[in-house]
């Protein structure tokens, strides 16, 4: 296993002191509801923070927002002192991107520290600059001699509890923190766009949970600005802040960047919302979204923007992104037995089997936003992910998944692992054709790890298509239990460079590891 300290290491702890401090763990950037264009004196400032998305051997994409218009300036450097620096020079960021930029970097060294820092210069005069903003990131390996440490989860924000000072906000991002590892995979609902906050919630046992609150977070999101609004929201939290100047992140989304069990084509019956057509609200939210993550495959021209990619982590690692939500068809009872829409599209379905044939790591994490075989519903007749209850053979979407895991066993593909959130609670599901209605396929492993911020949930039930054995669950046992009653969940993957094992870690604020899992490279099934 990686004998990596669980504390940072000195070069990354120095460089979280002075100016990351002053400017990205400020516990609410000045103005939180002030349109930044009207804040023109002075100089630019980015008191939002910074993120680094999708880091490679060699590449990264640095964000950053200004509170009016400027130039974004970007310098690396393999020191602290930034002497040797590289400069990149960023867009121009204005209201056209709720002021947000993002400057990709290329030609990085592999496996090393790269410090950052970002400094935003007034377009109209250059010598008017801003206060640089610092952070770091660590490219990943060439060789796997050095291997990988990630974690992941979601749910940030939802079923009304927010960022509660009170108990310090979302103390859990430094605890991940200093976890210090290579990447954080966000299996998705990075923000709840239709979880309104009250200033204010009792909880059953008389205490009270307190929200910030913000105009944005008072009503549903409808408007392209109430969907910026939401994805700042969370960058009030001063750990979140500190956290992202420090781990690159992997980013997808799910439902409530739009609103709850969405689907392309849907017309809304709620009351809440003017706007009924849920495509163009997910428009607008896939607008907001790609200004506030920096994802570099929603960078390109609008007919060539896409969520689902492959981000290579070094030769130990591909972690397949999927997008569960923009190609899926209705939710709906689930017993068709011809879908080729399904849950990914027939389109990302053939790039998924074509991607995961051409794979050459050790290990191909599937990131999927929703799980396979644990049943959720929507409503009383209609269901949300995959499964849909009946433990028979294959029937609706179901379908697609069968023909990928068939596929998968027929090219021989080994070291695939399914990691996912959404269902607010923490397990662990072996999937094995000895046990499954549908026998065509080799023995997986599925990890769920959540919520980082939002309610607790019972556990789902299991479908037995696909022949799951939950082999591990913590859950409460009833519904949205605030992170006040119980910790939040998140899972951590380590990937040692000598052996190639892969070791799964399901954990729980506080720093309890409630179950480990080592997996065995180069097995097609275990």
């Amino acid at each position: 296993m990686s004998d990596r300290s669980l504390i940072p290491a000195p070069g990354r702890r120095t460089v979280l002191r002075g100016s990351l401090l002053a400017s990205a763990a400020i516990a609410v950037p000045a103005a939180v509801t002030a349109a930044p264009a009207f804040a023109l004196s002075g100089r630019p400032s980015a008191t939002w923070g910074v993120q680094v998305g999708d880091v490679t051997a060699s590449s990264a994409l640095v964000w950053v927002r200004s509170d009016r218009p400027a130039r974004m300036v970007v310098e690396t450097s393999a020191t602290e002192s930034f002497r040797r620096a590289r400069t990149w020079h960023g867009p121009l960021v204005d209201a056209r991107t709720d002021f947000t930029g993002t400057t990709p970097l290329y030609g990085l060294p592999a496996g090393e520290q790269v410090h950052y820092r970002v400094t935003l210069v007034d377009p109209h005069d250059p010598r008017r600059t801003g206060r640089p903003v610092h952070g770091t990131f660590r490219t990943a390996p060439a060789t796997r001699r050095d291997g990988v440490r990630f974690l992941w989860s979601g749910d940030i924000a939802g079923q009304g509890w927010g960022i509660n000072p009170d108990i310090g906000g979302y103390r859990v991002y430094e605890e991940m923190r200093r976890l210090d590892p290579d990447f954080f995979l966000c299996s998705g609902d990075n923000i709840y766009a239709d979880g309104v906050l009250e200033p204010s919630v009792t909880l059953p046992d008389g205490r009270v949970w307190r929200n910030i609150t913000t105009p944005e977070k008072s009503k549903v999101a409808e408007t392209l600005d109430e969907y910026r609004g939401n994805f700042r929201y969370n960058l009030l939290d001063d750990h979140l802040r500190a956290f992202n100047a420090q781990v690159p992140s992997v980013v997808q989304w799910d439902d409530h960047e739009v609103r709850n069990n969405w689907y392309p084509g849907q017309i809304l019956d709620d009351a809440r919302y003017t706007e009924k057509d849920v495509d163009v609200l997910a428009a607008r939210s896939m607008r907001a979204f790609r200004e506030y993550f920096p994802v570099p495959t929603l960078l390109g021209a609008p007919q060539e923007r896409r969520m689902h990619r492959v981000v290579r982590h070094g030769p130990l690692l591909d972690v397949f992104v999927l997008d569960m939500r923009t190609f899926r068809n209705a939710n709906s009872p689930g017993r068709q037995s011809d879908d080729t829409t399904g849950i990914l599209g027939a389109e990302q379905l053939s790039w998924l089997k074509r991607e995961l044939s051409r794979s050459r790591a050790t290990w191909k994490v599937i990131a999927a936003d929703m799980p396979l075989g644990l049943v959720v519903p929507d409503g009383a007749t209609d269901f949300e992910a995959v499964a849909q209850g009946d433990p028979g053979a294959p029937l609706g979407r179901e379908l697609q998944i069968a023909e990928l895991l068939r596929h998968i066993k027929h090219r021989r593909i080994t070291g695939t692992v399914w990691l996912t959130a959404d269902v607010h609670y923490t397990s662990a599901q072996h999937y094995a054709p000895g046990r499954a209605a549908f026998k065509d396929f080799a023995p997986f492993w599925e990890f769920v790890s959540g919520p980082l911020a939002a309610g607790g949930f019972p556990a789902n039930a299991l479908d037995g298509t696909f022949g799951p054995d939950r082999v591990f669950v913590r859950a409460p046992d009833r519904a949205n239990v605030s992170p006040m009653e119980q910790p939040q969940f998140f899972g951590e993957v380590d990937i040692d460079g000598g052996s190639g094992e892969l070791t799964v870690r399901l954990r729980a604020q506080g720093g309890t590891v409630l179950f480990t899992k080592v997996l065995q490279p180069g097995r097609t099934g275990q």
